[in-house]
């Protein structure tokens, strides 16, 4: 092996890190005790329904009698506490889950309302905020958004809108996408929740909750969300699941999503599951143990670089809603330069450079850095920004966290230049 292909340790490195760890103890230990409240609540999942090595079986065609997607749904409704589930690989990712949401949910003349401001880039044509000729708003529907206010919904504002104006669906972005805001934690949802219900109790709450599974002990319908998308190349795929998303819910919007996602008359009893049930099954299993592991490799980095006087959200010691670290780096070259030092520390395509580029969805050209097994997989390693002002890299994931350390080693190594 080449000198250049091997870990250098660097004193300075190794001091800051074993500092942080042991600042960071307590914070590990509330980790590890989650993971073992959403391990448990999985594994009997497993036991409830029955799972066996029938469901590893597959089917191709037109997807009938696949006892194994009907398992997985099931495992998935269990864990979520929801009255049915969509688990299916013929979504693409989690933005097309939620458009199938959209589409499914909304008619010509209804309105969707945003209480998180305005959606991430990849819904942007999908609602017709950039114009698109198959958008929602090509359809009839009518959008409208409420931002934050202090990282926080505003209480006051939505509900007097929602007391002039007849929505039916609000649309919950936990995670903060590009934006400079916080992450919705569960309370916080929980409280407006209850507020909207109270005011609107025919109003459909869609939560997006990607990044946001397993970071905690309840997930949104728990708390009264009427149906929730995510996907599975970020945390309850596991790093197993090689594609697909999930939407969870009451019986009769999920049987709507199913007929969107397929055709009407068939929904959820066609859709070829093709060799993919033994992975999502896998990953779902792993989940809560992956999430942990890219939880501490969060914290770490962010007490890391709050040591080197960076600005970081959220800090170390703050309550977390998702798996994403932000580092915000003030200069285009830094970001490049972290983003390369990731890229470099991955297990895949660890020879190459990342490049800012164009992408489709997005207004500004971003860098992304993923040497991962599974192609824009979130809960694997990877870091990611827009080159746009104050220039902040959004990290996320780490099947282990013994890989996410050594890899924020190297990143720093590259970034500071301590070679």
């Amino acid at each position: 092996m080449n000198q250049e292909n091997k870990i250098k340790t660097n004193p300075n490195i190794n001091k800051l890190i074993n500092k942080c760890e042991l600042k960071l103890k307590d914070i590990y230990d509330e980790i590890d005790e989650i993971c073992e409240f959403n391990s448990k609540k999985v594994l009997e999942s497993f036991w409830n329904n029955h799972i066996s090595e029938v469901h590893f079986n597959s089917t191709t065609g037109y997807g009938y009698g696949d006892i194994g997607r009907d398992a997985i749904e099931k495992v998935f409704a269990d864990i979520f506490k929801a009255e049915s589930a969509l688990v299916r690989n013929q979504f693409i990712s989690g933005s097309h889950a939620l458009s199938t949401a959209l589409f499914a949910l909304l008619r010509p003349n209804d309105l969707l309302l945003s209480i998180t401001g305005t959606p991430y880039d990849t819904l942007h044509e999908v609602i017709g905020i950039k114009e698109n000729k198959s958008s929602l708003k090509s359809y009839g529907i009518i959008y409208d958004e409420i931002e934050l206010k202090e990282n926080d919904f505003n209480e006051r504002k939505i509900i007097e809108y929602l007391k002039k104006h007849q929505v039916k669906v609000i649309e919950i972005q936990r995670s903060k996408g590009y934006s400079t805001r916080k992450s919705l934690t569960i309370e916080k949802v929980e409280n407006i929740i209850s507020k909207i219900k109270k005011v609107s109790p025919k109003t459909i709450i869609m939560v997006d909750n990607c990044y946001c599974e397993m970071v905690n002990k309840k997930e949104p319908i728990e708390i009264g969300a009427d149906i929730v998308v995510g996907s599975l190349i970020k945390n309850l795929g596991g790093g197993m699941a090689p594609n697909g998303a999930y939407i969870v819910g009451k019986k009769e919007l999920i049987e709507l999503c199913a007929e969107r996602l397929t055709l009407p008359g068939e929904g959820i009893e066609v859709g070829p599951s093709l060799g993919i049930n033994r992975d999502f099954l896998k990953g779902i299993f792993f989940s809560p143990s992956v999430v942990k592991s890219a939880l501490k490799t969060a914290v770490l980095t962010s007490c890391i670089f709050e040591e080197l006087g960076y600005d970081v959200e959220p800090r170390y010691n703050e309550k977390r809603a998702d798996i994403v670290q932000n580092i915000i780096f003030h200069k285009k070259e830094n970001l490049i330069k972290y983003c390369e030092g990731i890229q470099m520390s991955s297990p895949i395509d660890a020879n190459s450079l990342p490049i800012p580029c164009d992408m489709p969805g997005y207004d500004d050209q971003v860098i992304m850095a993923a040497g991962t097994f599974i192609q824009g997989s979130s809960i694997e390693l990877s870091c990611d920004g827009p080159l746009r002002e104050p220039f902040i890299a959004y990290q996320q994931g780490s099947l282990t966290y013994e890989y996410g350390k050594l890899a924020i080693m190297k990143a720093l190594n590259h970034l500071m230049d301590w070679d």
